[in-house]
């Protein structure tokens, strides 16, 4: 007889219920990598890559030198250094005590994936070294005297060369007259005198050495240099038939002083020179007419006067001058101060000459004719086109 297996049931002990069991994670079981991770190491893989590929390594410890000469500034002049000295400049890592300041730059060190350094530097080859200046004019030549003198002039005795010039020459070269330096003979045949009179700054250089000189020496020095000039060995012949270009600069030389004295006025409410403020006056061009009353040239009749303190203080000296009659002045005053006078009101300036006064000597030679108004045509129009061309 079979038998059936009968299940059996579990055993309980002490009568309590059966506890559930727990499973404890283990300590050497590895955590899966978050793809986040993974990710940015990729992208920061990537683009390191890509930075090396479009910045190529440059040559370790490239200089680069500038060099090019710095632009010079006004009043100032560039010395170059050799090559010698700006290095040990460098070297020591100070600058010269004379240059104000610094010329020398860098940029900012860059490191590459290979770990080379590359910096550039941007030298200018040269220092800065200030000079003092008493004026803020450029160092530009002074206007030189007779530099536009025609050369019709009478040849010497036996196909000889022209003894004029040869005299003008060589007192051109004679350092007093350097020294005199005299704005008289500036007024005609000088085309530099007439490039500066187009600025205030550069007709304010002339004049300022002009009216350096000593007016009583260089005077006197003028008024023999300008009776020599009618020697017949020097330029007799040409003044005997008049030459224009040695009528003038006789005339100029025996009416130095006058011309000083008025060229040299300054303006009481500006202090600067009435004539400068005459030449570079782009509304009335006139009032550069009476500078050449001495030199025995009437006033136009459409001279329009600026009636104030320049004008009284040129007719004031003007009028003084009066006293030596050779000078030509005493033949062209009275009739620009009526002329004056007429524009300006009765009584501005003084329509008499002064009280004689018979000098011991003079050059002025009674030969000389009145020049007509009509002479001023040239000088007129030269006057007018440099007022123009400053007024631009």
């Amino acid at each position: 007889m079979s038998s059936t297996a009968m299940p059996i049931p579990a055993r309980h002990t002490g009568g309590t219920s059966p506890r559930p069991v727990r499973h404890l994670p283990s300590l050497h079981r590895r955590q899966p990598t978050p793809w986040a991770v993974i990710l940015a190491v990729l992208l920061c893989f990537v683009s390191h890559t890509l930075a090396a590929a479009l910045d190529p390594a440059a040559p370790v410890e490239t200089v680069i030198i500038d060099d090019q000469t710095p632009p010079s500034q006004e009043g100032q002049r560039w010395n170059v250094l050799p090559e010698q000295e700006i290095r040990g400049l460098r070297m020591r890592g100070q600058h010269t005590t004379e240059s104000p300041e610094s010329t020398e730059s860098s940029q900012p060190s860059r490191t590459s994936e290979g770990g080379s350094v590359t910096t550039t530097f941007s030298i200018a080859v040269g220092t800065l070294i200030p000079t003092s200046t008493s004026t803020t004019a450029s160092a530009s030549p002074l206007p030189s005297i007779l530099d536009s003198l025609a050369s019709n002039f009478t040849a010497g005795p036996d196909g000889q060369p022209a003894p004029c010039p040869i005299f003008i020459n060589n007192f051109l070269n004679d350092p007093t007259f350097k020294k005199c330096y005299p704005l008289s003979m500036l007024f005609d045949n000088s085309k530099s005198f007439f490039q500066a009179q187009r600025t205030p700054v550069s007709i304010t250089r002339t004049l300022d050495a002009t009216c350096a000189a000593n007016v009583t020496l260089c005077n006197d020095y003028m008024q023999q240099l300008a009776q020599n000039l009618t020697k017949p060995e020097n330029c007799g012949a040409d003044f005997e038939r008049e030459q224009p270009a040695v009528v003038d600069a006789y005339l100029a030389m025996a009416a130095y002083a006058p011309v000083y004295s008025a060229g040299c006025l300054k303006d009481p409410d500006t202090g600067a020179y009435c004539y400068a403020n005459a030449v570079t006056n782009g509304t009335n061009y006139s009032t550069t007419y009476f500078y050449f009353l001495p030199l025995n040239r009437t006033l136009p009749g459409s001279t329009v006067p600026a009636c104030g303190d320049c004008l009284q203080q040129t007719m004031a000296q003007f009028q003084a001058a009066t006293a030596d009659r050779r000078q030509m002045i005493a033949r062209t005053y009275v009739e620009a101060a009526k002329q004056v006078n007429t524009i300006c009101g009765p009584g501005f300036v003084n329509e008499s000459l002064a009280a004689e006064v018979i000098p011991a000597s003079g050059a002025v030679s009674g030969r000389v004719a009145m020049r007509s108004s009509t002479l001023w045509v040239a000088t007129g129009l030269a006057v007018v086109v440099g007022g123009v061309v400053w007024g631009l």
